[in-house]
């Protein structure tokens, strides 16, 4: 058998995930929830992550193998990391019908269209990247609501019929997703400078913490505020984060030089005490960084935050507010977190002090919210 061969869903139709992780695991919850009479078949490495989705009723076929159980599916989820997606297609590509639709969800894309150019079976594969996810990982830390509100990048292989790509939008769409359709290239491009170099600079700033401290650690002890909100994703799972970089190495290269420069400039204008190139440099950033939806005024410094899930229903952030405020909690922000790879929840709260946050923790709690302090 090959890609080439007809091959007809079943009655019931059916979802297929190679991989059944933190994301994998999100999207099989969130395709029960909303198409419940759904058929999910999923195969991972990881027998008590198949084991807990059987016992929670998210898949109904657990596989041990990538074998027949594939046959028939309307979508294939390729949800390992990065370098084991690519290895996969091989494996499923016998199970593609002109009615299937393959994706994935890594954060890295030129590699896998181009194997899935190589392999012929373009016409198949839109690739997917749905911004979510949080420092935990597992299929246990998975649920449903993860990509609801989170923008969801499609990058369609050139020769996927228009009226499939229109047919996988309006699916993410229907998990309550926000798509969002780019080319390959210029996907990696993009979450290389927003999304990998970010990831990179905070490593690098812990690290830099580390061999340089004092023999007394006094950096560490007293690191607070700024240093630990814009480190935080430093925690992030370092095998992920090994398999980005190989897979993007080329644009990673690329925007480290820029960004190499970008520090040198700085650097010059210390050494030299250039008042004014600096005051332009800080008010410049501001400035942008205030224009980004979500930002508050000022420098990088301490936030006062949490994070909730919330189900995407008309009321759900009115009732959150009318609880806050009829305790006589001040709210300074709240809003639908859109990219969340690096948070937990949709909803983010805003608070003036910590004070506040922490009653509005465990406020929300208490009415049964599920909430992450920050």
């Amino acid at each position: 058998m090959n890609a080439e061969k007809q091959e007809k869903p079943n009655k019931r139709p059916k979802a297929g995930f190679i991989g059944l992780g933190l994301i994998g695991g999100s999207i099989a919850k969130a395709i029960r929830r909303y198409y419940p009479d759904y058929e999910i078949v999923a195969f991972d490495k990881n027998r008590e992550a198949l084991a807990l989705a059987t016992q929670e009723s998210v898949i109904d076929v657990a596989s041990t193998t990538i074998d027949s159980n594939f046959r028939g599916c309307s979508y294939i989820f390729l949800c390992a990391p990065v370098s084991y997606n690519t290895a996969y297609l091989k494996q499923i590509k016998e199970y593609l019908h002109e009615d299937c639709i393959l994706t994935d969800v890594g954060s890295v894309k030129t590699g896998i269209h181009k194997e899935v150019k190589r392999l012929n079976i373009e016409k198949y594969f839109i690739g997917g990247h749905p911004m979510a996810g949080s420092e935990k990982s597992g299929y246990a830390n998975s649920k449903a609501i993860l990509i609801e509100n989170a923008y969801y990048i499609l990058t369609p292989s050139a020769p996927v019929p228009k009226e499939k790509l229109t047919k996988y939008r309006a699916f993410v769409e229907s998990l309550k997703a926000i798509p969002i359709i780019l080319g390959y290239e210029e996907h990696d491009y993009v979450t290389g400078t927003i999304s990998h170099l970010p990831h990179i600079i905070a490593s690098s700033l812990v690290n830099y913490v580390r061999d340089t401290d004092t023999k007394e650690e006094l950096m560490k002890n007293l690191a607070a505020g700024g240093f630990k909100d814009i480190t935080r994703i430093a925690s992030s799972s370092p095998t992920m984060w090994q398999h980005i970089c190989l897979k993007n190495r080329e644009n990673i290269s690329e925007i480290l030089n820029g960004y190499i420069h970008t520090l040198t400039k700085i650097k010059e204008y210390i050494d030299t005490s250039d008042e004014q190139a600096l005051y332009h440099w800080f008010d410049s950033s501001r400035s942008y960084r205030n224009s980004i939806p979500g930002s508050s005024a000022g420098p990088i410094k301490k936030s006062y935050a949490v994070y909730c899930d919330i189900i995407d229903e008309a009321g759900g952030i009115a009732a959150i507010a009318t609880i806050l405020a009829s305790n006589g909690i001040n709210l300074k922000n709240i809003g639908i977190v859109n990219n969340r790879e690096f948070e937990e929840g949709v909803l983010r709260i805003e608070f003036y002090d910590g004070a506040s946050s922490g009653k509005a923790s465990e406020l929300l709690q208490k009415f049964r919210y599920i909430v992450y302090e920050r």
